[in-house]
């Protein structure tokens, strides 16, 4: 036994040794530099500008990577999307206008959104955090070739915005193009039978259609208008000109040029980088070195130097829990809203008696209709006990609503995707193509619907009919949730709801939410409803650990293959792949969902 022990530990070594100049000699490395970093740490100097990326994927919680994108990304040479979650960059925000040190910002580069980050609700937020800073007197800076609406949305705020000579500036209006599966569903022979409640709940058309049903055409028409003319509000207000005149530009124009988008009054300058960055040293009276070429510090750099996630102190807590994701059944994984996992968390707090209030901050399309229930169920329970202010962001769709419904307040932003109050479910089957290829089925069974979950044939009308009996009492639960938590009767909800999605702004109008405001609105109606005046901090949940305790545990993990595309056709690619991916995440026990259309993107 003792040899059989030196045997096997003398080929664990090996293989060690083996993989040791390897993968895992580039994880020690990575912890090393992490550590170093940590231990000198960035430094700020005097007339220093902060710089802000747009690139910089902005999300409710921590980093969107997990460790093996990190590992697979550099292995590979692929860029890994780089996060920040918006607590830490509004309080970044906020810091720097406090700072004499900080002498302005300087905006460049182009948003490239990441599943739910840098939504518009969180660029609103943002935006406002930055619109405190210009009031301090310290200018914004804003610069680059080219700005789609999303960059604008931030960069029009700039006290000088500035625009390459050869840039373009799209001004074309929103849309939402949805892909559709049904055609080649056929063509492989794949079948798909749609249940589900309101007329609206358009999330099983991209199985079921080519196209856009009425119903979807007229919601979706809605909601971009809504949202597009928070924007034209937004940008017109710090351009000195009115929302129709952006319209008509947009009308008539589309994409416009350096030189016309000066002469229509959307920038301030034409100049290339150079010309720029010569701005930008007279403005912190610096001389360019080797290392940079003006004195500047970066956002995530510079939240190092202020430790701006948690500034407060005291014994009190306000918990502050992300439910940023898919709502899925089971645990879930990084960037999932796992029902288990959540409701188990929520438990904690409840229970936890230094936690005086909860923040529940919701990001997400919804999911899993169980999954979903037992975590409203849970941010109930803890109403009873202590407050629950509910901060909607960029999405808090179906699933997403419900788990909000019973706070004691919500908040959304104007351009928060809300609502879609429905159910649906999907029930695919392969027995065409199972046919074509040789395969057949037989079965034997004690009841009529015993093998009413196969996907070896269609279901009867008898199956339908069941399954969509449940699917219609699970509506009329979520309708009822709904009204009963809400300042709104059985009959508002039902008209309102239908699978229907509103902007923040109309939810407001409706009843469907308190009031419009970011998440630092939610915390300050968090800590004045627990009477807790100053004396509190705040704890965020899920908790995110050292990266370099992440890379040890998923050191034998697969490689991730999420990386953020530039170029038109990967970013195709890439939009596909993650419309097929959401189907991973139809793991509900009963194959019932209440979930945004597949998938709602605002471009």
């Amino acid at each position: 036994m003792r040899d059989f022990l030196k045997t096997t530990l003398a080929s664990f070594a090996g293989i060690l040794l083996f993989f040791g100049l390897g993968a895992s000699g580039l994880i020690l490395l990575l912890i090393g530099i992490l550590t170093s970093a940590r231990e000198t740490g960035p430094q700020v100097e005097d007339r220093s500008i902060l710089t802000f990326d747009l690139s910089l994927n902005i999300t409710d919680t921590g980093p969107i990577a997990s460790p093996t994108d990190v590992v697979g990304g550099a292995l590979a040479g692929r860029e890994v999307p780089r996060s920040m979650p918006l607590r830490a960059v509004l309080e970044t925000l906020r810091a720097a206008a406090e700072d004499d040190r900080i002498v302005g910002i300087y905006l460049y580069g182009n948003t490239n959104p990441v599943g739910l980050g840098s939504g518009f609700a969180s660029l609103s937020e943002v935006r406002s955090a930055l619109a405190d800073f210009q009031a301090t007197g310290k200018p914004i800076i804003a610069y680059d070739l080219n700005w789609v609406e999303r960059d604008y949305y931030l960069t029009s705020i700039a006290d000088t915005i500035i625009l390459n000579p050869v840039g373009v500036l799209e001004l074309n209006g929103f849309r939402s193009e949805t892909i559709f599966f049904a055609g080649a569903l056929e063509q492989y022979g794949i079948g798909i039978q749609p249940v589900r409640a309101g007329q609206y709940k358009s999330a099983v058309e991209p199985f079921t259609r080519t196209d856009n049903s009425p119903q979807q055409e007229e919601q979706t028409q809605l909601l971009l208008t809504g949202l597009w003319n928070e924007f034209l509000t937004t940008a017109a207000s710090s351009r000195d000109t009115t929302p129709q005149a952006l319209q008509a530009i947009a009308d008539s124009q589309g994409l416009l040029m350096a030189n016309a988008a000066l002469e229509a009054g959307l920038i301030d300058q034409v100049a290339y980088f150079d010309e720029v960055i010569t701005q930008l040293q007279t403005l912190t009276d610096s001389a360019p070195t080797e290392e940079r070429s003006f004195r500047q510090i970066s956002i995530p750099a510079y939240a190092q130097t202020a430790n701006v996630q948690n500034r407060r102190q005291g014994r009190n807590r306000i918990a502050v829990v992300y439910a940023e994701g898919e709502i899925v059944s089971g645990s879930g994984r990084l960037g999932q809203v796992g029902g288990d996992r959540f409701a188990q968390q929520l438990r904690r707090l409840r229970q936890d008696d230094d936690v005086k209030a909860v923040v529940l901050r919701v990001n997400s399309p919804g999911g899993s209709a169980t999954a979903a229930d037992e975590i409203a169920r849970e941010v109930f329970l803890t109403s009873q006990e202590k407050p629950v202010i509910v901060s909607m962001g960029s999405y808090a769709a179906s699933g997403g609503y419900l788990i909000a419904t019973y706070a004691d307040r919500i908040f959304a932003s104007p351009n928060t995707v809300t609502g879609s109050i429905g159910v649906f479910g999907l029930l695919p089957n392969v027995q065409e193509i199972a046919n074509e290829n040789g395969i057949t089925w037989d079965v034997v069974k004690t009841g009529e619907f015993a093998d009413i979950d196969t996907i070896s044939r269609p279901k009867t009308a008898a199956e339908l009919a069941v399954i969509q009996r449940v699917v219609n009492q699970l509506y009329e639960m979520f309708v009822s949730s709904v009204a009963e938590s809400r300042p709104i009767s059985r009959t508002q909800v039902d008209a309102v709801a239908q699978g229907r999605v509103w902007s923040g702004t109309e939810a407001e109008n409706l009843g469907l939410v308190d009031e419009l405001g970011g998440l630092d609105a939610a915390i300050q109606a968090a800590a004045e409803e627990a009477d807790l005046g100053i004396n509190w901090r705040i704890d965020e949940y899920p908790r995110t650990r050292p990266l370099g305790e992440q890379l040890l545990e998923t050191f034998f993990s697969r490689v991730a293959h999420t990386a953020a595309a530039r170029d038109p056709l990967s970013r195709t690619l890439q939009k596909l792949e993650a419309d097929l991916q959401i189907l991973e995440s139809l793991n509900d026990p009963l194959g019932i969902y209440t979930r945004l259309p597949f998938d709602l993107r605002i471009e």
